[in-house]
């Protein structure tokens, strides 16, 4: 099983099979838009532009299951991602991470990668601060906060989850190795 198995509902509610993006390197990121990491869509629009003609692909899944940080239709969110960020890169509806109504695509990135490091004494601390204040962490593979990125290589296969404080440009060097 890949990521290609699964299909997605894009912001107009049309489906979407991942397969569409087989043969590309994918960043998968649950988001949200009135969280304190929103200003990284800044960078995974920057990522995106650099590496998209060499076919890297950001896919951005907006939860609202921490802190109600991304409230709003999913026309509002994309229309806020595009004003302020002016994101470009594709948008999915409105999904659930964690728990019994949790994205299937979300359940199987868990399953390949259950687990993120926090680098550094101020990501531990906050790592920490957000496992205390989720409501939906319950296991230790439950994604913990919005701006969770799983990474995945052209066979669709996992192979990198990073923490929400985990700043995307951090996370370029992986992406050229598999570009």
């Amino acid at each position: 099983m890949t990521i290609y198995d699964f299909t997605v509902l894009d912001t107009k509610k049309n489906e979407v099979k991942l397969e569409d993006y087989k043969g590309k390197v994918l960043l998968v990121v649950n988001t949200a838009t009135g969280c304190g990491f929103t200003p990284q869509y800044e960078a995974l629009e920057n990522l995106y532009k650099k590496y998209k003609d060499q076919g890297f692909v950001v896919l951005d899944f907006p939860c609202n299951q921490f802190a109600g940080q991304a409230p709003g239709s999913d026309e509002e969110i994309v229309s806020f991602c595009q004003l302020k960020y002016n994101v470009s890169f594709p948008q999915f509806s409105k999904i659930e991470v964690n728990g019994e109504n949790e994205s299937p695509v979300f359940t199987y990135l868990k399953e390949q990668a259950p687990t993120e490091e926090y680098e550094g004494l101020k990501a531990k601390a906050t790592a920490k601060m957000l496992k205390g204040i989720s409501k939906t962490y319950k296991k230790e593979s439950d994604i913990r906060w919005n701006f969770t990125k799983f990474l995945v290589d052209k066979e669709g296969k996992v192979v990198g989850r990073f923490a929400p404080t985990t700043k995307p440009e951090d996370i370029e060097a992986e992406i050229l190795k598999l570009l």
